[in-house]
């Protein structure tokens, strides 16, 4: 369990940047009930939220090479 936790404690940044990302996004350039993802602020935040657990996900890989091959 805490190897799990500690693992994922890592996508926990990600997913708050872009679910504030996701509100902005949807405050200032949202649209008005024509559009799926940005027509409620729900639906923004959390596929903002996912993307930025994406892209951080990206950058653990990077991460992990540098922890295990210090001599580099």
């Amino acid at each position: 369990m805490k190897k799990l936790l500690k693992k994922s404690v890592w996508y926990l940044p990600g997913a708050v940047t872009g679910a504030i990302g996701g509100y902005f996004y949807w405050k200032y350039f949202g649209c008005n009930g024509t559009c799926l993802i940005t027509s409620s602020p729900v639906r923004s935040i959390i596929y903002f939220a996912v993307m930025g657990t994406l892209v951080n996900s990206m950058f653990q890989g990077n991460r992990k090479k540098a922890t295990e091959n210090p001599s580099s």
